[in-house]
């Protein structure tokens, strides 16, 4: 769907992979003085410091995670570190450093890796993140990115998922689905592009729904506001494979169920017509479209006051005894099991 726009191509193998990492690393600048010493030598350092040291690791891989027919490059590079600083944030934390390592086919030409690393060094200006190492290598096939963060968070101020406890409300950041949406748009396009090249494709009834799927925003400001606010959730998940699912890691962890409810899960005017276009559940795109990376936590019902009314928040239920299990209400007042179906990252 994209057209290829270099003009110039210029093979990898004749910068070798020391002059590669030179040449995409070069403009990247450290921000944070717990990196000692960043790329260039056999190991990065960091200050250990006196705060709690948070690592998180995710792996993308072309054909499973991410479809280059329409993901563009920078996108594919912003994408890939937002992915790993949702899970700090998830923890409360701050992220600080990132390490990104890639295995490239030879159909990808110096050019094309100047785009993912311009799209990595956005989200590393915008989130504040030093880039501190990796490794580059061949494929066979596609390309494949491995990203690894690392935060820190006082040891009091981490947040688990296993805190959560009977009466807590669950509160959601943001909206629900759309993510999963703008896959479906950019899905359906590829087709109508596979069968006529020449077909224009009109996206201007999407453009919140496929900048949720490939220009997705980790959540650092609600730690932020979580300060502000002075709460500490008991437990906290960002949303990576679905509501449901999310739901699943919590009250299992915590030993707790929960009642959520289905008129106040978040969703965007966009997600609610391209629901009905689709002839989609709104209710299961919520519970099980993934890769909104927004924020899924518990806080004592104490806290009601400091989170109702906040345009960032949303109330969606409350935990119960695990006895319970994990219910939905329906707008028509009838409990219904949830189920977790969301992304499962080892199904064919």
């Amino acid at each position: 769907m994209l057209e290829d726009k270099n003009t110039q191509k210029t093979s990898l193998a004749e910068l070798g992979e020391f002059g590669l990492i030179n040449h995409i690393t070069q403009y990247f600048k450290i921000n944070h003085s717990t990196t000692i010493k960043a790329i260039g030598d056999d190991a990065a350092v960091i200050d250990a410091s006196k705060k709690q040291t948070l690592l998180t690791t995710d792996l993308l891989i072309e054909g499973v995670h991410f479809d280059l027919s329409y993901m563009p490059l920078k996108h594919l590079g912003y994408k890939a570190v937002m992915v790993n600083l949702s899970d700090v944030y998830a923890m409360n934390g701050e992220a600080e450093q990132i390490t990104v390592s890639i295995a490239v086919s030879n159909r990808f030409p110096l050019e094309a890796i100047e785009e993912l690393y311009a799209g990595i060094q956005l989200a590393c200006d915008t989130y504040n993140v030093d880039l501190i190492g990796g490794d580059t290598t061949s494929s066979t096939k596609g390309i494949l990115i491995s990203v690894t963060a690392v935060g820190k968070a006082n040891k009091e101020e981490i947040v688990y998922r296993d805190g959560a406890k009977e009466t807590d409300l669950i509160v959601v950041s943001g909206d629900l689905g759309a993510a999963y949406l703008g896959l479906q748009v950019l899905e359906r396009e590829k087709q109508v592009f596979q069968v006529d090249p020449n077909n224009q494709p009109d996206l201007d009834n999407y453009t919140y729904l496929i900048e949720r799927q490939l220009k997705p925003e980790a959540r650092k400001d609600i730690v932020g506001l979580f300060k502000e606010l002075d709460i500490k959730p008991t437990s906290m998940i960002d949303i990576s494979d679905g509501l449901s699912s999310e739901l699943f890691h919590i009250c299992t962890q915590s030993k707790v169920g929960c009642k959520i409810y289905e008129d106040k899960l978040p969703l965007d005017p966009q997600v609610i017509s391209a629901c009905e276009e689709f002839e989609l559940d709104s209710t299961m795109v919520a519970l099980s479209g993934g890769e909104d990376y927004e924020l899924l936590f518990t806080v004592p019902i104490a806290h009601f006051d400091k989170i109702k009314g906040n345009p960032n928040f949303s109330i969606i239920g409350h935990v119960t005894a695990e006895n319970q299990g994990l219910q939905l209400i329906t707008r028509a007042n009838q409990e219904i099991e949830l189920k977790a179906q969301g992304w499962n990252a080892l199904k064919a």
